[in-house]
């Protein structure tokens, strides 16, 4: 999966959090992709893979 097809996945999960949670705001959704990226560097700072492979890896679970 490349950054555009992660870019366009997470936009549709954040629609849907937004259709379901109506007061799910940008500000939250903002806030969560910042601690999703925040999770990928820790996660590559421990194991020493790229953010590609461990992208891959995640998307496989």
């Amino acid at each position: 999966m490349n950054n555009d097809q992660l870019e366009g996945k997470w936009k549709q999960i954040k629609g849907d959090f937004k259709q379901k949670y109506g007061n799910v705001t940008d500000d939250d959704a903002t806030y969560s992709e910042g601690k999703f990226d925040e999770m990928l560097g820790k996660l590559q700072e421990r194991t020493g893979k790229d953010k590609e492979a461990l992208k891959k890896e995640i998307e496989k679970w």
